[in-house]
């Protein structure tokens, strides 16, 4: 991953931890899994509809793991790929319509294979 370092103004990369198994996470938690500020976070949820953590007490925001998996691809979209927020928005729902399309292309070569597995095993 890349991160701009401060002082310098340079990129450097940066490594991101993997997602603990948790059911919810504090904006803390999820500023460092993401290595993005917390007001990024809040401005985020503004500018991408799919982003939707959970409210509670005190308006205390707890994101799911799938947010998590959205802020890091919105995060590598911004920064590492130079997408503009806009241009990231209509790249994660291409994406999306993608996702939701090719599933069921990509089962069918899989369900012929194992009918023909299926068969040989019958016959032997």
């Amino acid at each position: 991953m890349v991160q701009k370092d401060k002082q310098k103004g340079k990129i450097k990369t940066v490594q991101l931890p993997p997602i603990p198994e948790k059911l919810y996470f504090s904006i803390g938690e999820v500023a460092k899994m993401c290595a993005v500020e917390t007001h990024v976070l809040r401005y985020w949820e503004q500018e991408f509809s799919m982003i939707a953590p959970s409210k509670r007490r005190g308006n205390r925001r707890y994101y799911k793991t799938d947010d998590i998996i959205i802020i890091r691809k919105i995060r590598s979209l911004l920064y590492e790929q130079g997408f503009t927020i806009d241009g990231a928005r209509r790249q994660l729902s291409q994406s999306d319509k993608q996702s939701t399309v090719s599933p069921k292309l990509s089962v069918a070569p899989v369900l012929e294979s194992l009918h023909k597995i299926l068969k040989d095993l019958e016959t032997a």
